[in-house]
């Protein structure tokens, strides 16, 4: 009987929880690493990430590195004889010294159908570009930034409700399950890496908080799937009489006219965009609770050709 496959994971965020859990069906964990412990919350409360939280939930040895430079992690890895490293969404770039020093290599679970969306936020940005479907791959991971060589994919079609969110968890579940299903055969030689296409390439990069901008100068359509690439954060928003408005569910529609300008108070709030209009159906006023449309203008003084601004003011 052969010894159990010795894998070092490395993750930070709850959508990696899955990805360790299939580690452990599949082989032995020998130690997570994951970010070090960050004050979070108004309190500032120091509070440990998803991945620490389940591995200590199983007794797993964690480490928390502030560098993996220096000093060298790379000799603290190999002190702990890996086959393999497997790598999801832990938030910080490998050095080659450390990607060297598992037998098998380091192997990441990555959002999205490689080489399309390379980068930070794959998930948010396959919705806001309107692609049909998006995936999960695993890859062999070299030193550029989503570059290496694809062990094995799984597809999955972004639906016409689908948010960042659900998105998010099935997604997590679909890396569990392509690790359980392709780590044993990468290890053993059966199943081998195929490098990326040249062609097709996207980036993906961070999300910021101005992405979340409704500029009504874009087509309403394009609004809608940026609603929903950004929830729950950043959200999108506007300003109305000069404060902050969010938007929390909209309806594309057919309405036309300068962009930004109220078309129709009585289904939702319509406003015009570049092609198209959108009706933003629940509502956030600044300092106060979502509520729909009809509570919102109920007992405001907001009228047919009200514009909103399209830029946004120079601190948002």
């Amino acid at each position: 009987m052969s010894d159990p496959l010795r894998i070092v994971f490395m993750g930070t965020p709850t959508f990696a929880v899955a990805s360790l859990r299939a580690c452990l069906e599949v082989g032995e964990v020998v130690a997570v690493v994951t970010q070090p412990d960050k004050p979070r919350g108004r309190g500032q409360l120091v509070s440990f990430s998803p991945v620490k939280e389940a591995a200590l939930e199983r007794g797993l040895p964690v480490l928390q590195p502030t560098r993996l430079r220096t000093p060298p992690f790379a000799e603290v890895l190999a002190e702990l004889q890996p086959d393999v490293a497997v790598v999801t969404a832990y938030g910080k770039i490998l050095p080659q010294e450390v990607l060297d020093v598992p037998r098998h290599g380091c192997v990441n679970v990555h959002a999205s159908l490689l080489p399309r969306f390379r980068g930070a936020a794959p998930i948010q940005w396959a919705l806001a570009a309107g692609d049909a479907e998006t995936g999960v791959c695993l890859m062999r991971m070299d030193a550029g930034m989503d570059t290496g060589d694809v062990i094995a994919a799984r597809r999955h079609p972004i639906g016409p409700d689908d948010t960042a969110a659900t998105l998010h968890d099935t997604l997590a579940t679909l890396g569990g399950e392509l690790l359980i299903e392709a780590l044993p055969a990468y290890v053993a030689g059966t199943l081998r890496p195929v490098p990326q296409p040249e062609e097709g390439v996207v980036m993906a990069p961070l999300i910021r908080k101005e992405d979340g901008w409704l500029d009504f100068r874009r087509p309403a359509e394009e609004l809608e799937r940026r609603a929903r690439a950004f929830t729950p954060w950043p959200g999108t928003f506007t300003r109305l009489d000069g404060k902050l408005l969010k938007v929390h569910e909209m309806r594309v529609g057919s309405g036309r006219g300068d962009p930004g300008t109220v078309l129709s108070l009585q289904d939702g709030l319509e406003v015009a965009c570049a092609e198209g209009s959108l009706h933003l159906l629940k509502l956030q006023p600044e300092g106060r609770k979502v509520m729909d449309a009809a509570g919102f203008l109920a007992g405001r003084k907001l009228a047919v050709g009200t514009r909103f601004p399209l830029d946004p003011p120079a601190a948002e």
